[in-house]
């Protein structure tokens, strides 16, 4: 399985993210898995399908439910709008979920 983390300079919420996402990943057996991608122009940030930094993707797929329809890409601090609230990080639920739904996918 392979864990993306893109974000781009500009924008500190990858750093707040990091090691929650690394103590989730650790939690869930895997802690060798996260990529981290640096997305440095707009052209590159419209090629990758950037939603904004910072952005998490289990084999390709955002952990975002409705993301896939989505298209406002750019280079630019993301907001995930939750239950809660709007947050700069997305929910360690939809980060759990869409690892154990992809183990569930490849069983």
């Amino acid at each position: 399985m392979r864990v993306e983390l893109l974000y781009f300079d500009g924008c500190p919420s990858h750093r707040k993210l990091l090691p929650d996402l690394e103590a989730i990943l650790e939690r869930e057996g895997l802690g060798d898995s996260l990529e981290m991608r640096r997305v440095e122009t707009p052209e590159a940030a419209e090629r990758e399908r950037f939603l904004g930094s910072p952005t998490v993707r289990v084999d390709g797929q955002d952990i975002e439910p409705g993301a896939s329809a989505r298209e406002d890409f750019g280079l630019k601090c993301r907001l995930y709008r939750t239950e809660q609230g709007a947050s700069g990080i997305p929910p360690e639920n939809w980060i759990t979920d869409a690892l154990r739904q992809h183990e569930r996918e490849v069983e």
